[in-house]
């Protein structure tokens, strides 16, 4: 991230901030995902605070040292300059706006701004019954210790308008890269807190919001890490359990707005030599994460990105992709009985298989999840579906696993099914004449309607049985 000190004649009042993801950090690892790192130095660069630009110029020897060390130094360096101007715009409107209203005006407005944000922060936790409630997630391995889940588990305490979320019960640091620094363990939870919060909160929240909320994870915990360990997967994977974890208690909390949690992570990062342009090439767009889980009184929408993303909807466009880089997509759909069950269901997941039409490639999959564990539903709703891949060279398929790293040849096919979003509430529940919808558009099969939400359904007329569907269901499934 970049920050810029905002100073008002000679007076330092503010600093800017733009923090986001690069395409590489100079480690062993494209990407930045390397499961196997020894420690942190592995991983990239570790620049402490320094300045870039000076006089508003930019420092070429400190911006060469960083473009020397990644493996895309052309478009590190376009996004880094675009972060920079990021913050300069915001210098520029701050400076405009105590240009225009005064020093001390903006002062107490910002002030003003965070007491009542506060106020309305605590008004909002005053509504949660008093109690403490627990909620879990887990990442299928850390990288390093193959299939071990690696476990995030919370209490929150709601006590009048004060909240607090304790991880003191979640596991120790790991040798592998998913541990969290506690600024990122921070952040997620209060991404999670806030969806339960009053809505019309979303835009404002600021320090104030803050300030009745504590949260806690013990030093050497794999939510708040100490030197020397890896952290390279911090932000998407346990930042997704965090929110997970945080998002299932708080269900619990206030089930009235209770929310099953999206399809898990499931990102893989493709990289290599385009021999059209005889450039290397990474390939970020490939997002084919399950949807969003259903929330009480609604599915889950389709297309969302994971958890973490609190909403986005982002696929990468499949004619750009394939102009851009040496894949051809061979298939892309939303995949049948990939949704968590429920009264109110999750989006379903998504059925992609593309063909490497370029030269040699690689593919890291050290932002997966959930081909183990599954995230939770609400209110007994279903929880996420597992995710799968497989690589197919010369007609031979195997499984492409998370946490790994895989070669890839000219002509291979890779094909990810993911999980999608959990549901919430009793799937028994659910209106039968959504469920046939769903089966008729093809995103349930016939066997997982009866087999989940006790609806029978003629195979050839796609119509509901009533009548064996109210017995099926008044026998509690079983016929």
């Amino acid at each position: 991230g970049f920050y810029r000190p905002v100073f008002y004649r000679d007076e330092l009042l503010f600093f800017t901030l733009c923090r986001a993801h690069q395409m590489d950090t100079g480690g062993s690892y494209p990407g930045g995902y390397f499961p196997n790192a020894y420690d942190i130095h592995a991983e990239g660069l570790a620049i402490p605070g320094i300045k870039v630009m000076e006089g508003d110029k930019e420092r070429a020897d400190v911006m060469e040292l960083i473009l020397n060390n990644v493996r895309w130094p052309q478009g590190t360096r376009i996004d880094n300059y675009a972060q920079i101007a990021a913050t300069r715009v915001c210098e520029q409107r701050i400076v405009s706006l105590i240009d225009k209203y005064g020093r001390e005006t903006v002062l107490a407005c910002v002030e003003e701004m965070m007491d009542r944000t506060e106020k309305a922060v605590r008004a909002a936790i005053e509504k949660i019954p008093d109690g403490t409630y627990y909620g879990e997630s887990a990442t299928d391995d850390d990288g390093t210790e193959l299939d071990v889940p690696v476990w995030v588990r919370c209490e929150i305490t709601v006590t009048g308008d004060t909240l607090k979320v304790d991880f003191s019960k979640s596991d120790k640091q790991r040798k592998g890269f998913v541990n969290c620094v506690f600024n990122s363990t921070y952040s997620n939870s209060l991404s999670a807190l806030f969806m339960f919060l009053d809505p019309a909160l979303g835009e404002y929240h600021n320090e104030g919001s803050l300030r009745p909320i504590t949260i806690y994870a013990p030093p050497g915990s794999v939510l708040n890490a100490q030197y020397p360990a890896t952290v390279g997967a911090s932000p998407v994977s346990m930042g997704h359990q965090i929110i997970e974890a945080v998002v299932s208690a708080m269900s619990s909390a206030v089930p009235e707005h209770a929310i099953g949690c999206w399809g898990k992570r499931y990102g893989h990062y493709i990289f290599g030599h385009d021999p059209r342009t005889n450039e290397k090439y990474v390939v970020t767009t490939f997002d084919m994460d399950g949807g969003a889980g259903a929330a009480k009184g609604f599915d889950g929408y389709e297309g969302a990105t994971s958890i973490g993303t609190l909403g986005e909807v982002n696929k990468g466009n499949v004619e750009e992709v394939e102009m851009r880089f040496p894949w051809r997509t061979r298939r892309w759909e939303m995949a049948t009985d990939t949704a968590g069950a429920g009264k109110w269901r999750g989006a379903s997941g998504i059925h992609w298989e593309v063909e490497n039409v370029g030269g040699e490639a690689g593919i890291a999959t050290g932002s997966s999840d959930g081909e183990v564990v599954r995230a939770p539903g609400a209110l007994g709703g279903e929880p996420t579906p597992n995710s799968r891949s497989y690589l197919t060279r010369d007609g031979k398929t195997e499984r492409i696993k998370g946490h790994r790293l895989y070669q890839l040849k000219p002509g291979d096919i890779v094909l990810k099914v993911t999980g999608g979003g959990a549901g919430v509430g009793n799937p028994a529940e659910r209106d039968p004449e959504l469920v046939r919808m769903d089966v008729v558009k093809e995103m349930l099969s016939v066997e997982k309607a009866r087999e989940s939400y006790k609806v029978v359904i003629d195979p050839v007329t796609l119509e509901v049985d009533k009548e064996k569907t109210a017995q099926l269901r008044a026998q509690g499934g079983q016929a």
